[in-house]
């Protein structure tokens, strides 16, 4: 057998071996799971490093805008499986004074050519060209939205935010368990294109952990970026750059769709649970509206009477998220060209009219979108900020699926995003691909208020389940009374259509008492990251203390000082 073969195949069951471990791990963290607590300041991300980052930012007296910033920058380096700036997201603002809560919307957008003759031309076209590669290519936001964050709302310059990422990307970081992981179950995609191949892999083989990861050609952006600022990535070398990658792969993302990107400062969908003030992004990020509708149908039950994760609440949950999932399906669309009912899906009397469609008794309703189910993504990472003024950041972005579209610029290090696969699979929809429109996304960076102060920045990724776990840790903290770690590692389900995805740490008496009202059940392991990966911070109402909270589902961790 070819050495090269046997080496992969040894590795892969290392890899395995290893993933053994982090269960176990895993489990170990949840008993003992407890807040980071702070006082001036604290970064929740999605990896070690990347927090790291925004801690320095902070401590050298930057506000929650410029770490959340440096924090996005550093995780397209040492996550780039999940985020960066070949791909988009959203990003919510809560500043102590100033003018209430701003959402920015930095979501890729079709290209020009990007028509529906082109991806609906037969049957199956559209899921085979935007799956991966070069035709799944939306024009990259991050740039654009982290710059404009950091124009209106931060105190330090590009350069100053990027300088930890460049670091990062130049002397390289550790490759952990997880993404080692990663690495290894998108192989085959890495392999298919030499420049994402040229970083990733080793001799032709995934990078294994412990290994050192560098990308020089990424420092080399960050810091043309830095120099030159952000103009650069949609008019310069850079722009002409991604344009001449993705031509030669056959693509159609042209320098003059970069040129036109714009991002969006615009206000957030706002709604109450329980007394709570709650804003999350706006369309097309479909997670914030949907997330304020879940809450409102859950709010008209006693949640603590029925006590946590039973059966009975866990059934309601359950037949509430299908109602959900299905007005998420027929109405959300970038608003630029539908008019999506964001007011009508937000209200009490909305949410009070669903209520007759949950039987109490029995898994009544149940509704299957083929688009929910087979194309959502958890491929994406959440950080959140607070700091010693009070200001807290949500920032949510993602390249979509693992490695995005596989696709990385040559000499630039940029890695391309495939969300042009969250468009509707069939024209004639509210969310079916269009030139210059932008897909509808499940993102949901949140934040909370009580009584007009600052109480929790929250938020995740993984897909349709975004919604669902951001319900559920925010029901652990308000009705429950968890605290932030607490309330994040709790077990999850996740319902959008016939199939009840639940973890495997919920016991086997509820799920029996399940299936005695009619759900068909999928466990999934006891700390899954198909649950996502959040990232929160919760602000101590009485004594202010900052208390962060990471998800074990993932590398999640906090830096607070």
């Amino acid at each position: 057998m070819d050495m090269r073969i046997l080496k992969f195949y040894f590795r892969k069951s290392t890899i395995l071996f290893a993933g053994v471990w982090l269960l176990l791990i895993a489990a170990l963290s949840s008993v003992y799971a407890q807040d980071v607590t702070a006082r001036q300041g604290i970064v929740a991300s999605a990896q070690p490093v990347a927090s790291l980052a925004g801690l320095e930012i902070l401590k050298k007296g930057g506000n929650a805008v410029d770490a959340a910033v440096a924090t996005a920058f550093a995780l397209g380096v040492v996550e780039p499986n999940a985020s960066g700036i070949g791909g988009g997201g959203f990003m919510l603002i809560g500043m102590a004074e100033g003018s209430g809560v701003v959402t920015i919307d930095f979501r890729e957008i079709a290209p020009a050519a990007a028509d529906s003759t082109r991806y609906y031309r037969s049957a199956g076209s559209f899921d085979s060209l935007t799956n991966r590669g070069p035709l799944s290519i939306g024009v990259p936001g991050v740039v654009a939205g982290l710059s404009l964050a950091l124009e209106k709302y931060g105190t330090m310059t590009l350069s100053e935010v990027l300088a930890p990422a460049i670091g990062y990307a130049r002397h390289g970081f550790e490759v952990s368990e997880n993404f080692a992981g990663m690495i290894f179950q998108n192989y085959d995609l890495i392999m298919r294109y030499p420049a994402t191949a040229a970083i990733y892999l080793r001799d032709d083989l995934p990078a294994t952990t412990g290994s050192l990861i560098t990308n020089p050609d990424l420092a080399h952006t960050y810091e043309v970026l830095a120099a030159k600022g952000p103009e650069e990535f949609y008019l310069g070398e850079t722009a002409a750059a991604i344009a001449k990658s993705v031509r030669q792969q056959g693509g159609i993302l042209t320098a003059a769709d970069l040129q036109q990107y714009r991002a969006i400062i615009k206000r957030p969908v706002a709604g109450t649970y329980r007394g709570y003030r709650i804003f999350s992004s706006a369309p097309p990020a479909g997670g914030g509206t949907h997330l304020i509708e879940l809450l409102n149908i859950l709010e008209n039950y006693d949640l603590v009477a029925f006590g946590h994760n039973s059966a009975e609440y866990l059934h309601v949950l359950a037949e509430a998220m299908k109602i959900v999932f299905t007005d998420k399906d027929e109405n959300m669309a970038d608003p630029t060209f539908y008019n999506v009912p964001v007011e009508q899906l937000t209200s009490k009397p909305y949410a009070a009219s669903r209520l007759p469609y949950i039987d109490p008794d029995r898994a009544s309703f149940s509704y299957q979108s083929p688009q929910l189910v087979t194309r959502e993504s958890g491929n994406t990472t959440h950080l959140s900020v607070v700091d010693n003024r009070g200001n807290m950041v949500a920032l949510t972005q993602s390249i979509n699926n693992w490695f995005g579209s596989g696709i990385t610029v040559e000499g630039t290090g940029i890695l391309l995003n495939n969300h042009l696969a969250d468009f509707e699979s069939v024209p004639g929809r509210p969310n079916s691909i269009e030139p210059f429109k932008r897909p509808v996304s499940g993102l949901a960076p949140t934040l909370i208020f009580r009584e007009g102060k600052g109480f929790l920045t929250l938020g995740t990724p993984g897909g349709t389940r975004i919604i669902s776990a951001l319900a559920q840790i925010i029901i652990n903290i308000v009705d429950f009374g968890m605290g932030m770690d607490e309330s994040i590692e709790a077990p999850r389900i996740h319902a959008d259509g016939q199939i009840l995805q639940m973890e495997g740490r919920i016991p086997e008496e509820v799920r029996l008492e399940l299936q005695q009202k009619g759900h068909k059940i999928k466990v999934r392991g006891d700390f899954d990251n198909y649950f996502g990966g959040a990232q929160g911070i919760l602000i101590n109402e009485v004594s202010g203390e900052l208390c962060g909270g990471a998800d074990s589902r993932r590398d999640g961790v906090v830096s607070g000082y």
